[in-house]
């Protein structure tokens, strides 16, 4: 995927299969920050894990149980978490929906 310059973007970009009920389209992103939103079916995970990239998630739709640093929540439509750079975190979805992540620095990760 290309940097994204234009100011405006629509959401036309391919939804990645990530397996096991999740896939992921980019909205955008450039050397300091990365956008993606994460659709999973009732029941799929995003396993525990940690990164050195700070990490702002909304929920847009659906119901999610998450866990950020050993503390765990559920989440839904409206709600959102923060994890720090190294810091555990990972969800279930209870309800189908979507997420909104947002990476400082981007994701180099998710472009190979």
């Amino acid at each position: 995927m290309d940097l994204k310059k234009e100011p405006f973007f629509k959401g036309d970009s391919e939804w990645e299969d990530l397996g096991n009920g999740v896939s992921r389209q980019f909205v955008g992103y450039n050397a300091q920050v990365m956008m993606v939103i994460v659709k999973f079916t009732k029941g799929a995970t995003g396993a525990l894990h940690q990164h050195f990239h700070s990490q702002i998630t909304y929920v847009a739709s659906g119901k999610f149980e998450v866990t950020v640093d050993n503390e765990t929540k559920i989440l839904q439509e409206g709600d959102g978490f923060f994890a720090q750079p190294n810091v555990f975190h990972g969800v279930k979805c209870l309800e189908e929906g979507k997420l909104i992540d947002a990476f400082t620095p981007f994701r180099e990760d998710f472009l190979i």
